[in-house]
């Protein structure tokens, strides 16, 4: 059986435009008020920037012998149904349209791969789970018990 795992971390491009957040904070507070008062700023904005950059981008998709973890959650292979892996416009009907209320879903706007996983736990209220992934062929590969090549 395939080991998975993957961390959501968000890209480069979101910590270099909350670098120049940061800065330009800085600049606008320190020109009028002082430097010091700037630093505070823009070190409070770096230091919150930070903590939602770690938390958002600290999701992970794991999935060994035993379970799924996505996120917060997690479920036993056992309850796992069909897995379908989802790119392009598949993928972003799937987040968007034609999205269940109900499902469980680990969605980062940054990444455009997506897996869907059928439940079929009769206790569980969500009939499937929608995870955000950089490789919805491996991911699919791992819960399915198949192997795929890396790319």
């Amino acid at each position: 059986m395939d080991a998975y795992r993957e961390s959501l971390r968000v890209p480069v491009s979101w910590w270099i435009i909350a670098v120049a957040t940061v800065i330009t904070l800085f600049v606008i507070v320190a020109v009028p008020a002082g430097t010091p008062a700037g630093a505070i700023v823009g070190g409070l904005a770096a230091v919150m920037l930070l903590a939602w950059f770690v938390r958002y981008g600290g999701a992970r998709v794991e999935v060994d012998a035993r379970k799924l973890r996505a996120g917060r959650a997690e479920i036993d292979r056992s309850y796992l149904g069909d897995v379908e892996a989802l790119t392009g416009d598949a993928a972003r009907y799937a987040f968007g349209r034609d999205c269940d209320p109900k499902a469980y879903l680990v969605l980062r706007s940054y990444i455009r791969g997506a897996v869907r996983v059928r439940i079929t736990d009769p206790g569980d209220p969500a009939p499937y789970w929608l995870i955000a992934t950089r490789h919805p062929d491996r991911l699919a590969a791992a819960l399915s018990g198949h192997s795929v090549g890396r790319s």
